[in-house]
């Protein structure tokens, strides 16, 4: 009998750990981001010193381009965005390069090689860990309320831009 209750009391106490241990890694996992959901609201501070954030850009459209430096997309494509960016700015666009692995200076060489003109910022991994964003480049378009319409890896273009924001920046959606 008394073999039994040990064997009992072993049995809660296991079942108790394997709970608590469910209970745990369930709570320690990330909600996996998809198309629909809100984007997770953030404050970083630019290369210029601006401090940047999400909540200040409600009811604008925004992109949010995770990127390296030495990234040939991110060189290719990058005056796309500034063009895009320019064209758009009056009628509410926000754009924010987010570099996660380079030093500030090797940004801001980056920067001044090609004319950024919308908010930099430098070293935001955490921002980047928010954002489930593991390969880059990785472009993130949100709507004005701040709900994601796209993750796009890789280059982007002008037209898919369009497609995405044309509706909300008065231009036309580009075809598809």
């Amino acid at each position: 009998m008394r073999q039994r209750l040990l064997t009992s009391g072993a049995l809660l106490t296991l079942a108790g750990i394997l709970l608590a241990a469910l209970v745990l890694a369930g709570c320690s996992r990330e909600k996996k981001l998809k198309i629909g959901d809100p984007a997770p609201p953030f404050t970083v501070t630019s290369l210029d010193g601006e401090t940047i954030s999400l909540t200040a850009y409600q009811g604008k459209p925004v992109i949010l381009r995770f990127w390296s430096t030495d990234c040939k997309f991110c060189r290719a494509d990058t005056p796309i965005f500034n063009r895009y960016f320019d064209q758009y700015k009056k009628k509410g666009l926000r754009v924010v390069y987010i570099n996660t692995d380079s030093t500030p200076a090797e940004v801001r060489k980056f920067v001044k090689d090609l004319d950024i003109i919308f908010p930099v910022v430098a070293q935001a991994g955490d921002l980047a860990k928010k954002y489930q964003v593991k390969v880059l480049p990785q472009t993130i378009v949100l709507d004005p309320d701040h709900r994601i319409m796209a993750a796009i890896l890789g280059g982007v273009s002008e037209e898919e831009l369009q497609d995405l924001l044309g509706k909300y920046l008065g231009g036309k959606p580009g075809p598809g």
